[in-house]
């Protein structure tokens, strides 16, 4: 399927759409921090970053894409969790494409000791944590995680792991049962402290790219489906309900993940598709300035190598050139005098003076459920600086 730019639309949502005031008792919550959080916002970086993303997240649908796959530089938002006893910090990203909790641990080899997101990194040191135990590859969650006992398994063999991204890069080690410590709603806008009993990786060895990145973090928290990830175990202890929700903040990035039901305000939800090796939605019809666009009735089935992915690691949205063309044929049909300019070799630009809320149209995403996304022009234009001389004036303009 060829993939085109959609422009900024932000779609970071799971479970339905979620923007909430208070929560139920059994919510947890976790402070997230975007990595572009106060730097000027320029496309190209965000272009660069969902090449890579792309590259590792959608290799199980076989949708070809460049870049590198490095995963450091596939993830967007990180938060801090609490592990052991006593508990220590550590940043991990937060990705709803993997299901593996994974820090790295003492004694691990090639792990990153520093990051210039401005976080200090730690080793996971399971000696001195006194809750912590190696899991068994004859433990249950082993078994349940492999679906089968490992050959050769013996009570007192670990059950390791390995994962294996995009570019190569491999980060290895054993899986240990102990205390995650979380934030947890209690009311009138405060937290308190929840802790449970989780089983995560414990990161020994890394290779390729993993411990070289700038953006290195401690590890990663994968929020997928299976029922390996933190948020499944904490459902099947009875600690949280399986929902969570996302509440972000697009103009200076970070905000909150939160697990457990929404109570207030209501909500309107979209239910996820069965089944799927992603979180996917259906999507049912684009419409623009009030005129639903005529598409082919199959684009947005759901199946195999289909339907509509939902991705809290990737900035743009991106959707198949037949919804791409059109849905720009009549954005840009409200402005049919505007001179379009090719801007760093990809995108397509264009000077505008006025109010962009004024002069085009709003894109509305109309999802299963009659749930309705509006986007506004001045969330899908983005505005950006580029200096052309000509007769010795200078231009900027508004990229697409």
């Amino acid at each position: 399927m060829d993939l085109k730019r959609l422009l900024p639309v932000l779609l970071f949502l799971q479970f339905g759409f979620f923007f909430f005031v208070s929560f139920s008792s059994a919510n947890l919550v976790f402070q997230v921090h975007h990595k572009f959080a106060g730097r000027e916002r320029q496309l190209s970086a965000y272009k660069a970053h969902d090449v890579n993303r792309h590259r590792r997240f959608l290799s199980a649908v076989e949708i070809p894409l460049g870049g590198n796959g490095v995963p450091v530089e596939a993830g967007l938002y990180y938060t801090k969790i609490g592990l052991g006893t006593p508990p220590n910090d550590y940043y991990v990203q937060v990705d709803t494409g993997s299901d593996t909790l994974w820090v790295n641990c003492q004694g691990c080899t090639k792990c990153p000791t520093k990051s210039d997101l401005g976080v200090k990194l730690s080793l996971f040191e399971p000696d001195k944590s006194s809750t912590a135990t190696r899991v068994s590859c004859a433990d249950d969650f082993c078994i349940s995680t492999f679906s089968r006992m490992i050959d050769g398994c013996k009570k007192e063999f670990p059950c390791q792991y390995s994962i294996t991204y995009g570019d190569g890069s491999v980060t290895s080690g054993f899986y240990i049962r102990d205390n995650v410590q979380l934030d947890q709603v209690t009311g009138n806008l405060q937290t308190g402290t929840l802790n449970g009993s989780i089983v995560f990786g414990c990161g020994s060895e890394q290779s390729g790219q993993l411990g070289t990145s700038s953006e290195a973090l401690d590890g990663i928290i994968g929020f997928g489906q299976a029922n390996s990830s933190m948020f499944s175990q904490l459902a099947d202890a009875g600690k949280v309900k399986r929902v969570f929700s996302h509440c972000l903040d697009s103009v200076k990035g970070g905000g909150i993940f939160a697990i457990g039901q929404v109570v207030s305000p209501k909500v309107a939800t979209t239910p996820l598709i069965p089944n799927q090796p992603h979180y996917n939605v259906g999507l049912k019809d684009v419409e623009v300035g009030n005129e639903i666009l005529d598409l082919p009735s199959d684009i947005f089935d759901t199946g195999d190598r289909k339907g509509t992915i939902i991705d809290s690691g990737t900035t743009l949205a991106y959707v198949p050139s037949a919804v791409f063309e059109p849905m720009m044929a009549k954005i840009m049909a409200r402005q049919p005098g505007l001179k379009t300019h090719i801007v760093e070799e990809q995108f397509t630009c264009f000077q505008y003076n006025g109010n962009v809320d004024d002069g085009f149209p709003v894109v509305k995403f109309h999802f299963e459920d009659n749930l309705n996304l509006a986007v506004h022009p001045h969330d899908y234009l983005f505005s950006i600086r580029v200096k052309f001389l000509s007769s010795g004036k200078s231009s900027f303009f508004s990229d697409e």
